[in-house]
């Protein structure tokens, strides 16, 4: 079977996720700077976050039932096109020269709103343009390229801001969507027919759908714990590795090791075909207790840049493995629904971890929450191998694909399982 970036319609998909992404990525460090200079207050930049993520947390579930309602292309196109204006009104009030903070973050809340539709169309988007037995490879390329962009991200922001000012980074960031929206334009997806119903009917359904899914819903919390815990880490860690480890240079290797991790997890997911998919991609995302670990003891440097790099390895195989089987087993109709509620978890963990890492450490000393993080997300992650459905998927016999083994088979869930040999 040819690899789906041979064919038009995932060509247009991938070319247009990686440029938006590649966009975002070079947004934050521009933002942080923006809003520092503007106002010389990281509440301010706290602030301007916040009116992105609430919106984006609120409108996460109602994304959701939008996207199933309606074609999900269409949803992702709008919410480009609202964003490709929101990063431009950014863009033109810091070249303007004297910018304020009330137009930054009444964008960055637009912004928020309209990233809470489009989230939810992302996997509808891939599993309507590629069958069930490339998707896997989709979504390893998809994953590969957004890793790259995180690479590359940071060092194009640098020459941007240092070279142009903050400003062009939204400019690209907004040029960014505003091609990914025409790419979407030219799309076709498959879609199922969707019989219309009252909108709390609908939302309802979401919910029923991810409670029906053991598998599902005790995965949502494991990666929602590691979500937080990676918060944990990325406030604790820069202070252990400035003042324990060797300085700043470290935090950043640590960062670089991270993502070429995601990249190589990305490249081996496209690869490799397990038989129990979930259950080894969760009992890898409890390796992520190992850089929490050697950050708690300060260890030598280079064990904790070697940790982090394996711990993203595991984060950028899971990604796709993860993607390729909540598109194979959840109905196609309920699909963008099933997928707000893994945003909003994962999402609404982050900012607990954000807030409760500084708390901790100074009732006590970093090492104590970076160890109790070690702690709850390998308990967490390992502890879904003991959920039947996490065990079962991969395995659940042809007829039964789309639902719970046990459960009627529904017509119009996706055909075939996932493969279950490489």
């Amino acid at each position: 079977m040819p690899h789906p970036l041979r064919t038009r319609a995932f060509q247009l998909l991938f070319l247009g996720r990686t440029l938006s992404a590649l966009g975002d990525a070079v947004v934050p460090a521009a933002l942080a700077l923006a809003v520092l200079r503007a106002t010389g207050s990281s509440s301010a930049l706290a602030l301007v976050l916040g009116c992105a993520m609430v919106p984006r947390l609120l409108l996460l579930p109602l994304g959701g039932v939008v996207a199933d309602r309606f074609d999900p292309r269409i949803v992702a196109l709008g919410a480009d096109l609202v964003r490709c204006v929101t990063q431009l009104v950014v863009g033109i009030e810091l070249l303007g020269g004297d910018p304020t903070l009330l137009p930054i973050a009444a964008a960055s809340a637009v912004g928020g709103v309209a990233s809470a539709f489009a989230m939810p169309t992302a996997s509808p988007l891939v599993a309507g343009v590629v069958d069930g037995a490339g998707r896997q490879r989709a979504n390893a390329a998809l994953g590969a390229a957004s890793s790259t962009t995180h690479l590359a991200g940071p060092a194009l922001a640098g020459a941007l801001i240092f070279a142009a000012g903050p400003g062009w980074a939204f400019v690209l960031d907004g040029a960014s969507f505003a091609v990914s929206a025409a790419l979407l334009a030219a799309l076709r997806i498959h879609r199922v027919p969707v019989r219309r119903r009252p909108f709390l009917a609908d939302l309802r359904q979401g919910w029923t759908e991810v409670r029906s899914r053991d598998w599902y819903w005790t995965s949502l919390v494991a990666h929602a714990v590691w979500n937080g815990v990676a918060a944990v880490l990325a406030t604790l860690g820069p202070v252990v590795a400035v003042d324990r480890l060797g300085g700043e240079d470290v935090w950043v290797l640590v960062l670089q090791a991270g993502a070429v991790g995601l990249l190589v997890g990305s490249l081996l997911a496209g690869r490799v075909r397990l038989r129990w998919p979930i259950l080894v991609a969760n009992l890898g995302l409890a390796t992520y207790a190992l850089p929490l670990t050697l950050f708690a003891v300060a260890a030598p440097w280079w064990s904790v840049v070697l940790g982090y790099g394996v711990a993203l390895a595991a984060l950028g195989f899971l990604n796709p493995v993860w993607e390729t089987v909540v598109q194979t087993e959840v109905p196609p109709h309920v699909l963008a629904r099933v997928s707000s509620y893994d945003w909003l978890l994962s999402l609404a963990a982050m900012p607990v971890g954000y807030a409760l890492a500084p708390l901790a450490a100074d009732a006590w000393s970093p090492a104590v929450p970076l160890a109790v993080s070690a702690v709850a997300v390998a308990l967490t992650c390992l502890g879904t191998a003991a959920v039947p459905g996490v065990r079962r998927i991969g395995t659940v016999p042809p007829g039964v694909t789309g639902r719970d083994a046990g459960d009627p088979p529904d017509p119009t869930a996706a055909t075939g399982p996932l493969a279950v040999t490489r």
